[in-house]
Order: structure tokens, then sequence, then C-alpha cells
């Protein structure tokens, strides 16, 4: 029997807490830390001060190809991509890391952050799996977030052709500051 190091151990609490901390759901946390599912489930209540939520992870991919999730989806996914290339980080530090950048940068331009923890990590793993890809919008060259065997046409983002309900309704200001962030 293999004895686990106790700063291994301690990596893996601290981890756990990171992601509690960032909403990630107790099925994310048994899939990226090599904690029991009992200490799991009573460092989530200690951190969140609740027990973890019930129920499935999302798993379809329709959430992230409709317009607003498609734009948030897209952001997160080229941070992660960025950073994946750039930084030596295990794959579950760098979601952590692209997912606190995606935040800081939707509280920046004051947008409410639609993507939450878990479907950030859910993205990763479905593209990892080839059930999502990114595709390169033809009008202005950014990578977006797309179903990946499509038919290679004229593809463009949801922030350059807006469907026709786009700025209609209490969110209007959103789709502006959008287009801002993403022209930086």
């Amino acid at each position: 029997m293999s004895t686990k190091s106790i700063l291994t151990e301690a990596r893996d609490i601290e981890r756990a807490v990171e992601l509690i901390q960032l909403g990630a759901r107790l099925q994310v946390l048994e899939s990226e830390i090599n904690l029991s599912y009992e200490r799991l489930l009573r460092l989530y209540k200690e951190v969140a001060g609740k027990s973890p939520s019930k129920g499935q992870l999302p798993f379809s991919t329709d959430w992230f190809l409709t317009w607003q999730p498609n734009i948030h989806a897209s952001l997160f996914a080229n941070i992660h991509e960025y950073l994946s290339k750039a930084a030596v980080l295990d794959d579950i530090d760098v979601v952590i890391k692209a997912y606190k950048l995606y935040t800081e940068q939707m509280q920046a331009d004051g947008i409410e952050p639609l993507l939450s923890f878990t479907r950030a990590w859910r993205l990763v793993k479905f593209m990892d799996n080839h059930m999502l890809a990114m595709t390169k919008c033809c009008k202005c060259g950014g990578n977006f977030v797309t179903e990946p065997y499509e038919i290679a046409r004229n593809d463009t983002c949801g922030l350059c052709v807006p469907p026709a309900r786009a700025g209609k309704g209490a969110g209007a200001g959103s789709l502006k500051l959008e287009r801002t962030a993403r022209d930086d």
C-alpha cells in the first residue's frame, strides 16, 4: 500500500477549497481532486457553509452555441487556450486561472458572467473530447466556439453578426460592452 504524501494531500485540499470558492460542483471536485468523497463532502460543507447542489452536471453542448453564452464561452475558451500554451500548469490549474481571468474581465466591463465554473470546466471537457471546437470568424479573425464537424464556410461570431433580437430588453447595454471588451 502506497502512502500519500502530506504535501500532495495539502495541495489537493488547497485546490479543492479554491474550486469550492469558485462555485465548482461536487462532481467536479470528485473528478479533479484525489481525496475521498467523504472528505470532499465535509470540506465542501465547511467552505461553502451548505450542502452541495444535487443533480447531474450539464451535458448538452447546445447551451454553449446560443448567442450570449457563446460569446462568454468563446472568451473563456480563448483565455484557456492561451494559458495552456503559455504556462506550465496542471490542467485543472489552467481552468482555474482562465476562469478567474474571465470573471475579472467581465467584472471590469460591468457585465454579469454567464459562465459558471462548472460550465467552464465542462466546456474544456467538451473541447478535449472534440464535442466542441474553435472556428475563426471571417470578419474579425477571432476564434469562437462551434460544433466541431460543421462544413467550412464563412462563419462569423456572435459579436460581428448579433441576432436580430440583440440589444432589445433589459440587458441592451451589455452588447456594446462586450464589443468593447473584444476590440481591446
